[in-house]
């Protein structure tokens, strides 16, 4: 399969796609309070600006679809914007965040310079021209119960929308109970359809449901997956961090910690810079 060359998008900054090479999407998963938030910001802006690394900010201000009633969701959207309106104002970052319902993506647009569409909404119709409706960027994940191919016509109803500014993002497919598996033929596939394809290596790793009533993960093996995309070649990365990780109020077993990120970006981009020639 000849896979074609992605379209190029323009994100803030930089662009992502085309010949741009790679970028990263990271923060933490959900918004914990203002101090975490800029804390994380803060290290990332510091290091991305000294290595010249192409990041966009990503921070949930609600997590919808947690496995529990009492696990923490986050402080709300008007709150939420607030502080990642802030992140942009103070560190210059492109803003990527969650939207769940229709009426999230004007508002939210006003702020994020990308409107992700989760993986399980992923089919919801209404979602996808909402947000394609702002002509804001829009990053679709994969869900989980879809093959790669299965991607084309999502793509078409954003599209056909009159917004072209899309990206997809792989995070796992479901692989019996509480188990996820990547494909990486899959990557190729996305990147066939010809917008930017970014691996997601800490959902990837997730065991759904596997912790009595929360999210397990296996984060340790985020860093191999990660390193095996770049071979296969994708536009992208989205890594969750902090700068704390045995206090991430979410997806603490799969996040890769600030510490580690460094190191592992200088891995991918070399690899990369390999496949390139």
């Amino acid at each position: 399969m000849n896979v074609k060359q992605t379209r190029a998008i323009d994100i803030g900054p930089f662009s992502v796609g085309g010949n741009s090479g790679l970028f990263l999407i990271c923060g933490p998963c959900v918004i914990e309070s203002r101090d975490v938030l800029m804390e994380i910001a803060e290290a990332l802006a510091i290091w991305s600006q000294k290595e010249g690394v192409p990041l966009v900010f990503k921070a949930s201000y609600d997590k919808a679809n947690r496995t529990s009633l009492s696990a923490f969701r986050g402080p709300g959207r008007e709150e939420g914007l607030a502080l990642l309106q802030e992140v942009k104002s103070e560190f210059d970052f492109p803003i990527l965040t969650d939207i769940h319902h229709p009426e999230d993506a004007a508002p939210v647009s006003e702020v994020a310079d990308v409107l992700q569409i989760p993986a399980f909404l992923c089919r919801q119709t209404d979602l996808l021209l909402a947000a394609a409706s702002t002509q804001a960027i829009v990053n679709v994940k994969k869900g989980q119960f879809l093959a790669p191919g299965d991607m084309e016509p999502v793509v078409k109803k954003i599209a056909e929308s009159g917004n072209r500014k899309i990206m997809l993002t792989e995070r796992g497919s479901s692989f019996g109970y509480n188990n996820l598996v990547v494909d990486m033929r899959g990557l190729v596939e996305m990147r066939d359809l010809g917008y930017p394809v970014i691996f997601d290596a800490t959902h990837s790793v997730q065991r759904p449901g596997a912790g009595n009533g929360y999210t397990a993960g296996d984060g340790a093996l985020a860093p191999y997956l990660a390193r095996a995309a770049a071979a296969v070649g994708v536009d992208g990365f989205f890594i969750e961090t902090h700068v704390r990780p045995e206090e991430a109020q979410s997806d603490r077993e799969n996040l890769i910690p600030f510490t580690q990120l460094p190191r592992l970006w200088e891995q991918l981009q070399s690899i990369s810079e390999l496949l390139q020639g």
